[in-house]
């Protein structure tokens, strides 16, 4: 039976943010199709947090009706909004509309939208809810979420997405000597199957995050015996450790004293952390998210497009594979010292540093033009989303084992530190234009 919770549990992380790990891993095709082009990932990443709205509302419905709002109705609603919405996506992905006179992908980023909601939501009640498990079943549901990014990383590779190749091309001069002018253009090649097909898979993943989820709430009391009340029949309420974390912990304790020996450890039973260490983690996982899900993202096109096709679709593609292997990592190799923590927070950062000053450098970054170029560039944002997603999970396990608020507060500050790093970038992509593209097969580098 704890096989079946633990595959259950991965299940169920799988729709956390498979939605929107879809959409990047397929942006090497989308930026192809629609008008936006290279300026679709910081679209994407202001309206990915523009989606915060559903967290929003969540905290003020427990603020304003405490107990009304339940875990188990919110995580219903959103997993049948990110299926209905995936399944509209197959149909209308590429359906555009002239607003203010330019042409614009809406049908697209209005499923973004909703896409979006989904998973923003679901971090501020997903693993809420993972609080009824017991704490090993924490780090399976990680894994869950990391392959949420690998399962549509795979996917995108076996499609074969925005691969191309430079072809020569001639074009006539309009002058009275009618000669023709060779020059090389950029022919991408036909993926495996379609963008509408893709999406179709993403739907398939919700579905199945919907019924694992089905599944955790139909399980017996008695299914899980190393814990009391595996899922309350009645559903417990987000807003229970933010309401009266003093109440909670002390339920905790209590339910801790009544059970047997080998089960008789609460909550916070683990290391206290002082004020100031809780205030670094926060500061953490606010930074790790800004760069993560705002920062780096909207620029990812003009740091890997210099190098090809190819570099973008391996660096979108196989930089998912690198959260869920930091999450095994972290299954069999769990360090909690904040020094290293910190530590790792920083060379993650400086591979993150270097994804944004070969983006500054577009269209002729450091090595353009050479294998080992690709190679290095690709490397680091494995590198980049690998150090930082380790973090992530191991900053999630310290916070579990502390309280369900601290869990709750969690998820806040991961979508705050989001919402930071996409409005940051906006205005310098979209509005300064601090950053220029290139083309691959014309752009002349000295």
């Amino acid at each position: 039976m704890a096989l079946l919770i633990h595959i259950l549990a991965c299940a169920f992380g799988l729709g956390s943010w498979v939605a929107v790990n879809g959409l990047w891993v397929e942006l090497p095709l989308i930026v192809n199709t629609l008008p936006e082009g290279w300026d679709l990932p910081s679209y994407l990443t202001v309206i990915i947090q523009l989606a915060n709205v559903g967290p929003l509302l969540v905290t003020l419905m427990h603020k304003l009706c405490p107990g009304r709002l339940k875990e188990n109705v919110v995580i219903y609603t959103i997993l049948s909004i990110g299926i209905l919405a995936c399944i509209l996506l197959v149909f209308f992905w590429h359906k555009t509309t002239i607003v203010a006179g330019g042409t614009y992908s809406t049908a697209f980023f209005i499923l973004t939208f909703f896409l979006s909601l989904v998973d923003c939501t679901s971090s501020v009640t997903f693993l809420p809810f993972m609080m009824h498990l017991p704490a090993n079943y924490i780090t399976t549901f990680y894994i869950g979420e990391g392959l949420s990014g690998l399962v549509p990383g795979i996917i995108a590779l076996a499609q074969g997405v925005g691969i191309a190749k430079c072809v020569n091309s001639s074009q006539t001069v309009a002058n009275n000597t009618g000669e023709d002018v060779w020059f090389l253009q950029t022919e991408y090649l036909s993926p495996n199957f379609s963008t509408e097909v893709f999406f179709v898979f993403l739907t398939v993943m919700m579905c199945i995050s919907l019924a694992a989820f089905v599944a955790l709430n139909r399980l017996p009391r008695t299914a899980e015996p190393s814990t009391e009340n595996l899922v309350p029949d009645t559903g417990a309420s987000v807003s229970s450790g933010l309401d009266n974390p003093g109440v909670e912990a002390e339920g905790e304790a209590v339910k801790g004293q009544s059970e047997g020996a080998a089960q008789s450890r609460p909550l916070l039973d683990g290391p206290e952390h002082s004020l100031y260490q809780m205030i670094f983690i926060y500061l953490m996982v606010v930074w790790i998210n800004a760069a993560t899900n705002g920062l780096l993202p909207s620029v990812q096109t003009y740091s890997c497009m210099p190098y090809g096709n190819l570099a973008f679709h391996l660096s979108a593609a196989l930089a998912s594979v690198a959260n869920p292997m930091a999450c095994t990592i972290a299954t069999f190799f769990q360090n909690r010292s904040l020094v290293f923590l910190g530590l790792l927070t920083t060379l993650g950062t400086g591979f993150g540093s270097y994804n944004m000053a070969m983006a500054a450098m577009s269209p002729c970054p450091l090595l353009q033009g050479t294998v080992i170029g690709e190679v290095v560039i690709v490397l680091s944002w494995l590198l980049f989303t690998g150090t930082l997603s380790y973090v992530k999970v191991m900053v999630g396990v310290i916070l579990r084992d502390r309280s369900h608020s601290a869990l709750v507060w969690c998820g806040a500050v991961t979508q705050m530190g989001s919402l930071v790093g996409s409005l940051t970038m906006f205005p310098l992509v979209n509005v300064y234009r601090l950053f220029k593209p290139g083309d691959f097969c014309n752009t002349y580098c000295p």
